[in-house]
């Protein structure tokens, strides 16, 4: 359907415009396309603020087959009167809710109307709040609605899903708990809101914790740094709201974590899928307030997934946990005769110093230090350390409180779906 649409190559303007809620789901949706054109050379250029708009201008104008932008950047072009739609044979809106909680209406409305009437339509939406529904309406005629079930695409038997009832102000604390007694934690937080991500952000690299963030209010350029930083390992940890996480493409995360519960079920199962992929097991913890334990119930019925109680790790358990890791990596050290670079070093201190203190001495630099049971990770007068985890790096338990972002109740009819669907609406062109 597309051959004739884009049989001569390049196009001067765009006959496909491509509309994404954010950069990173936009650049993925450019890469996959790139891999669907092998036999044909299309032309693709991805548009987003953050970027050289000057650059992406320059490049509009050598010829484009294929848009692929968010809708800010987008509107800015066509206000420049550098991005003409008016010869653009498919729009394509993704994630359509997504544009909707973003704010992002009022520009869809205003790009719809500078394109020409003769037009595909296709909308994609995991749900279908009034809003889309009306907008679909409005600008698609004839319009065929397909819904596929997502159920399926989870692989459930591959995901652990457990969740933890703790106090409001626990949550950051319990957090640090989780990850210290995993024998490997490489994972995705997930947040409601931006300001919530940079206190929990905040929170964990205060506590020496390697932790990085990424929301809408993250520049560009900063933003693929601290991705590339997760996808290389450099760090474990990515405290992330779900529309910023649209994109990320990582298929051996350990952990997804609710540090706040998703307003929608859909919202719920996108997250945990994000683990348990390409036949790795993967854990989805939940953080639980009381307030927080009636929606499990209905969770649990609409999505048929059953999440397990747990209780969170005593010190002592974290403690003997840590040793056992300790012990690990030395002997790996020891055997791989990596340090022997240092041996020199060392028989020179051993000279000096008796081996049971240069050893401790050692494990107290590697920040190896036993926690005092009655602090239970709070951040004492004495800024007590804790152990190590298993990439090696130090960190201080807190107790700042973090508070859950659950405002007021709602309908269970309002707040969630029967079923959690995708949803695509398609518009056949009138002839």
């Amino acid at each position: 359907e597309w051959n004739s649409t884009l049989q001569t190559f390049t196009n001067k303007t765009p006959k496909v415009i491509i509309l994404a809620p954010t950069r990173e789901l936009a650049i993925q949706v450019t890469k996959e396309l790139s891999t669907y054109s092998t036999n044909k050379k299309l032309n693709l250029l991805t548009v987003y603020g953050g970027a050289s708009i000057s650059n992406q201008i320059r490049d509009l104008k050598r010829g484009v087959d294929i848009v692929v932008g968010t809708p800010g950047r987008v509107v800015d072009m066509i206000k420049r009167n550098a991005l003409n739609l008016k010869s653009i044979d498919y729009f394509i809106l993704d994630e359509a809710d997504e544009m909707l909680n973003m704010g992002f209406i009022d520009d869809l409305e205003f790009i719809l109307s500078k394109t020409s009437s003769n037009k595909r339509v296709y909308l994609f939406s995991a749900t279908m709040p009034k809003q889309i529904r009306n907008l679909s309406k409005k600008y698609m005629k004839n319009q065929v609605e397909i819904e596929i079930e997502t159920k399926s695409n989870i692989h459930t038997d591959l995901i652990d899903q457990v969740f933890y009832r703790v106090e409001r102000s626990e949550k950051t604390r319990a957090l640090m708990k989780i990850i210290d007694s995993s024998n490997f934690f490489y994972g995705i937080v997930f947040c409601k809101t931006k300001s919530e991500v940079n206190k929990l952000t905040s929170e964990l690299r205060k506590n020496n914790y390697e932790a990085d963030c990424i929301h809408g209010d993250v520049v560009q350029n900063k933003r693929e740094k601290i991705l590339q930083n997760f996808r290389d390992m450099k760090i474990h940890i990515l405290i992330a709201t779900d529309v910023a996480a649209r994109g990320i493409d990582v298929n051996n995360l350990t952990h997804v974590v609710n540090h706040s519960l998703p307003q929608a079920i859909e919202t719920y199962v996108h997250r945990i899928g994000r683990t348990g992929r390409a036949g790795n097991k993967g854990t989805a913890v939940t953080l639980l307030t009381s307030a927080e334990m009636r929606r499990l119930s209905v969770l649990e019925k609409t999505t048929g997934f059953r999440l397990r109680k747990e209780e969170l790790p005593k010190d002592s358990e974290i403690q003997e946990k840590n040793k056992s890791k300790t012990f690990d990596e030395y002997s790996s050290i020891i055997e791989s005769k990596k340090h022997h670079s240092n041996l020199n070093l060392a028989n020179e201190l051993m000279e000096k110093y008796n081996p049971q203190d240069l050893i401790a001495a050692l494990l107290y630099k590697a920040n190896f230090k036993k926690i005092d049971k009655t602090s239970d990770y709070e951040n004492d007068n004495d800024n007590k350390r804790s152990f190590k985890r298993s990439s090696g790096k130090d960190r201080r338990w807190g107790n700042k409180d973090k508070k859950s972002s659950w405002s007021g109740n709602r309908d269970k009819k309002t707040s969630y779906s029967s079923r959690p669907k995708n949803r695509a609406i398609r518009h056949n062109r009138d002839n």
